[in-house]
């Protein structure tokens, strides 16, 4: 550490991280003024950084970052091939939409299906809203209600998606299967917000129902007839998804697997869909671009948290705290990490989870913490942070719904934080 200061200091630019995180400053920005701190404070050779950022493009987030960009180039040749269209057509008015409540479960589960396949909450939903609105808009769905069931389903597709970002972390983490995952980590807490979800959007759409209203919105006919090619492409890519998820899951495959299930099934997909190679590269490329942000933030993550764990930060920081933990250790854990997690860091969920690992992961081995238990701390401490303060995700799936009633997202939100903080709670009893 410069000037031999105690270890404890390098958590200073993890602090400043968490603090700019709640301002208007683009996240690499971030992330690149906290690197740049940390290294100085851990006394960084200016000449190795190249070869620093070298490893960190192969590092375990660098990897995380890239399937993210897969999946929304994945997205990309959803939308030129039809197949997105089709899907949500499938989920609407194929199945006979007719009432309020059975268009909140159908965008609910529209929703949950695209991002859980694609990996990505605002990609995925920016597919689903400019088609699905003027379905809602003519059964009398308000913004209001479409943005809380937007974010609500949307978020749970993240939790259950075989190789979304953050299953493939937390995953990676705590070393389950993806059963196990599923079973003991991501349907409870997916449950908890369906439920909390479905009922808030009735309760919203009765209070906002002649309040807010859709407007110069497009009539959807019945005319729509998918084309023999947007419905080749749609049997290819939910034949390719289950042959290779399927594939993955048998043999237990690692995270870096998703790599090859995403790249496959985008490039059968799009020549099904009778696009030429040339088109189908194109396509993914231009909507791998869109996420490019995010892959450079999770390169430069990995230093970050490096310079900070090197520096002896974490160790010093387990010591201190450790002496909280003796009497009830895991109930006070369990509360601790949570709401460390839901309210005090914000940011990237993957990295997010990281960064807990990285702070409490020995106290996991310490109080025998399971792996189950762990992971839905993880889960519920990364991705809860979106509904528990208006931040990007919850402002994001406002704006793909149209809505400005931020009183009601709100009020949703801290509903779903405060469930989900109880449960995580009530888990800890049960280790």
């Amino acid at each position: 550490m410069i000037f031999g200061i105690s270890p404890l200091f390098a958590l200073i630019p993890l602090v400043l991280y968490i603090v700019l995180a709640f301002r208007d400053i683009h996240p690499v920005l971030n992330v690149v003024i906290c690197v740049v701190i940390a290294a100085i404070m851990t006394k960084q050779s200016f000449a190795d950084m190249g070869g620093v950022l070298a490893e960190s493009l192969g590092s375990f987030l660098g990897m995380i970052g890239f399937i993210i960009m897969l999946g929304s180039g994945l997205g990309a040749i959803l939308r030129a091939t039809g197949v997105a269209e089709f899907i949500i057509y499938a989920f609407t008015k194929k199945i006979g939409v007719n009432t309020e409540k059975k268009a909140i479960l159908a965008t609910m589960a529209t929703s949950i299906v695209l991002v859980a396949l694609l990996g990505t909450l605002a990609g995925a939903n920016a597919i689903i809203a400019p088609m699905i609105i003027p379905m809602v808009a003519m059964i009398g769905l308000t913004p209001s209600t479409m943005a809380a069931v937007l974010m609500g389903a949307g978020m749970t597709g993240l939790f259950i998606g075989p190789y979304s970002p953050q299953v493939v972390t937390i995953m990676e983490l705590t070393h389950v299967s993806y059963s196990t995952y599923v079973l003991g980590v991501g349907l409870p807490v997916a449950a908890i917000c369906w439920v909390i979800t479905y009922f808030m959007a009735l309760r919203i759409q009765k209070k906002t129902k002649g309040v807010y209203a859709y407007t110069d919105v497009e009539e959807v006919g019945d005319e729509y007839v998918a084309t023999k090619e947007s419905r080749r492409a749609t049997t290819v890519f939910f034949i390719c998804m289950a042959i290779l998820i399927g594939y993955g899951i048998f043999l237990q495959k690692g995270s870096s697997y998703a790599i090859m299930v995403i790249s496959v099934t985008a490039v059968l997909t799009g020549i099904a869909g009778g696009l030429s190679l040339n088109k189908v590269f194109d396509e993914i490329i231009s909507g791998a671009a869109k996420l490019m942000w995010l892959f450079l933030m999770f390169v430069l993550f990995t230093p970050f948290i490096d310079f900070i764990t090197n520096a002896g930060a974490f160790d010093a920081l387990v010591d201190l705290m450790s002496p909280m933990f003796k009497s009830n250790s895991a109930l006070s854990f369990t509360a601790v990490t949570t709401l460390t997690g839901v309210f005090g860091i914000g940011g990237a969920a993957t990295a997010e989870s990281v960064l807990l690992d990285s702070m409490f992961g020995p106290l996991v081995k310490d109080l025998s913490i399971s792996a189950t238990l762990w992971g839905t701390i993880l889960l519920v401490s990364s991705q809860i942070t979106s509904f528990a303060y208006p931040e990007a995700d919850m402002l994001g799936q406002m704006g793909l719904a149209r809505s400005k009633d931020m009183k009601n997202m709100v009020k949703f939100g801290i509903t779903v934080a405060i469930a989900c903080v109880i449960y995580v709670i009530i888990r800890a009893f049960f280790g």
